[in-house]
């Protein structure tokens, strides 16, 4: 029981970051872009996914640094490789992105 415990835990995580992606996404990066006259429209799940994956990384950072040390779960993740090599390329890919939408205007 205590198994399915855990896997019902990260579901409802993982269901509920991407929730709030979703609102943020559509609540608060939309009306930011079109402030700026970008359109927004196409790949906008990209959007989606991205601003799901920053809440997911400081969700974890604060809750492994500041509320749950000693949570294996959290040392685990904030140490994976592979969370930390996304993490970067999704921020060079930002980036990457904001300086192509400047230089294009």
């Amino acid at each position: 029981m205590g198994e399915f415990k855990k896997v019902v835990m990260r579901l409802v995580e993982v269901i509920s970051i991407l929730s709030v992606g979703l609102f943020s996404t559509i609540y608060i990066l939309k009306p930011t872009y079109e402030n700026f006259g970008i359109p927004f429209h196409g790949n906008v799940w990209v959007n989606w996914f991205g601003a799901s994956y920053i809440l997911f990384v400081l969700y974890t950072m604060i809750i492994s640094l500041f509320i749950s040390k000693n949570s294996i779960l959290f040392k685990k993740r904030i140490t994976s490789g592979f969370f930390w090599l996304y993490w970067f390329t999704l921020c060079g890919f930002y980036t990457f992105c904001e300086r192509g939408k400047s230089i294009l205007r």
